[in-house]
């Protein structure tokens, strides 16, 4: 399992859209995506003297419990270190690193919100390594990505032999698609403590999304070792044998991971994956109905319903799966949890697009943005919102054949993105660029914005594929669509594409 959502990315909670997984899962969304946990460093008596990142809490009760839920963070169980993270607020109501882990391990957005407030209410109560992390993690929801960078390389910079520093510096960087200095910083935290695991975890994942195999697998590989009797590693070498198309091996993996721990919610999200993507769609729903069965609180029943969704979309069954993601709404509603039912509104919005009812699908994503402004939420994340509803409502327009609104509303995104500079919102909107070049036959025009977009996103592959057809390239329109076509990853945008990309690769 990549180490998204609640759990190891700093705080780059991700809203389900056009492209993005919801939060916190993802992944998609979420999955995601999003989507951000915090580790920092206890310095033990003894040690030798380097200088790491200290823990605040007047209560050694409360220590203790941190200490068991960070353990848990680190082989990725959040659940199990949700539990912790409570009784150790409530052994000291001024922890404030167990508020902010208990907002990263939170199931649901409304309580992981609330979570992060009481932290960032306590950062002047904690030493400046505390506070740092803290308002990293509060930068990320609020889309301040150049802030957040700024707080975690200072972090670094103070505390140079923390491994867990370097960690969260990596993580920010494999956030923005840049591999090199993932790399870079993963690597020098496992020189730093060659024990500490999360960064096995997430170096694999940099390599697998850079295209160097042998080294992903020899990184999970390595991950395993470390943890002989955890079900992660097996889960993250299954998603590696998944890309590369060997799915009943991936489904072995993944059913290793469930021997070890029969409660592994991700397994068997990748199991069905695999299913789906073996053309067995009833077998699939079969291993996520199990899912839900064991399902611990609202997070891991949202995420069932999720993936139930993405097996109907991926067969074209609109409709059924917008039952199943109105399922995973009552959970939201029921919870008063507005950020994540707007989520749902919106992939709704995105199976009725699929569906071709754009009017339909906007009516949804208008209620979407309704629901996150009377959230009670940050004034940046409610703009966000706002901001890549433009995103939706361009492809409204272009699903309707209004390549004029279309344009529009894409120079407004445009606008809109390019003031605040978030990576992925900006990779967005060439995406949309290229979308509308690509309805437009505009071939060069296209080729050169889906270049700029993000290319780990399967409908940009797909697009590209057209864009090189209509250049006249059936080569570099073959490479692309196949790329596309056998993308084979936990994707919230793959089921709406795959089938339109095997299909044109079958006529290429």
């Amino acid at each position: 399992m990549e180490a998204i959502g609640g759990l190891e990315q700093v705080g780059t909670r991700r809203r389900f859209g056009p492209r993005e997984a919801r939060m916190p899962k993802v992944t998609n969304l979420v999955r995601a995506v999003f989507t951000m946990l915090l580790f920092p460093a206890l310095t033990f008596a003894g040690a030798a003297p380097r200088k790491l990142i200290p823990i605040t809490t007047r209560s050694n009760e409360a220590r203790a419990l941190y200490l068991e839920g960070r353990a848990l963070i680190d082989r990725l169980k959040a659940t199990d270190a949700n539990a912790r993270m409570r009784a150790a607020v409530e052994k000291d109501p001024d922890f404030a690193l167990a508020w902010l882990q208990l907002s990263n391990t939170s199931g649901t957005s409304k309580e992981s919100f609330e979570a992060l407030k009481h932290a960032t209410a306590l950062v002047g109560k904690v030493s400046e390594g505390e506070r740092m992390l803290i308002l990293a993690v509060d930068a990320g929801t609020r889309s301040l990505i150049a802030e957040q960078e700024r707080l975690l390389t200072t972090l670094v910079r103070k505390y140079p032999d923390d491994a867990r520093a370097h960690t969260q510096l990596g993580l920010h960087y494999f956030n923005r698609q840049d591999w090199v200095a993932t790399v870079r910083e993963l690597s020098r935290s496992i020189d730093l403590d060659p024990r500490y695991t999360i960064p096995y975890n997430q170096l694999g994942y940099a390599y697998r999304f850079q295209g160097k195999m042998v080294d992903a697998e020899k990184t999970f590989r390595r991950y395993s070792e470390l943890l002989p009797s955890d079900p992660n590693p097996h889960d993250s070498y299954a998603e590696l044998l998944m890309q590369l198309g060997r799915f009943d091996e991936s489904i072995a993996e993944y059913r290793k991971a469930l021997e070890i721990d029969p409660l592994f919610p991700s397994a068997l999200v990748g199991i069905a994956n695999d299913q789906v993507l073996q053309g067995k769609g009833e077998e699939a729903r079969a291993t996520l109905k199990e899912a839900l069965r064991i399902a611990r609180n609202d997070g891991e029943k949202r995420q069932a319903w999720y993936w139930i969704g993405q097996t109907w979309a991926h067969e074209g069954r609109w409709t059924q799966a917008i039952e199943s993601i109105e399922e995973e709404k009552k959970i939201a509603d029921a919870a008063g949890d507005l950020v994540s039912a707007s989520r749902d509104l919106n992939l709704i919005g995105n199976l009725l697009l699929g569906a071709d009812k754009p009017d339909e699908a906007a009516r949804q994503f208008e209620a979407g943005v309704a629901l996150v402004a009377k959230a009670g939420t940050s004034a940046e994340v409610k703009e966000t919102a706002r901001r890549n509803h433009l995103f939706d409502l361009a492809r409204v327009a272009l699903q309707k054949k209004d390549l004029a609104t279309a344009r529009a509303r894409s120079r407004d995104y445009a606008a809109a993105v390019f003031a605040r500079n978030v990576p992925l919102e900006v990779r967005q909107s060439h995406e949309l660029a290229g979308m509308i070049a690509v309805q437009a036959e505009e071939w060069a025009t296209a080729v050169n914005e889906l270049a700029l977009a993000n290319q780990r996103n399967p409908r940009v592959l797909y697009l590209t594929g057209l864009a090189w057809q209509g250049k006249g390239d059936p080569a570099r329109a073959r490479e692309a669509l196949k790329a596309a076509a056998d993308f084979n990853q936990l994707d919230p945008v793959y089921a709406f594409v795959r089938t339109a990309a095997r299909h044109a690769l079958s006529l290429s």
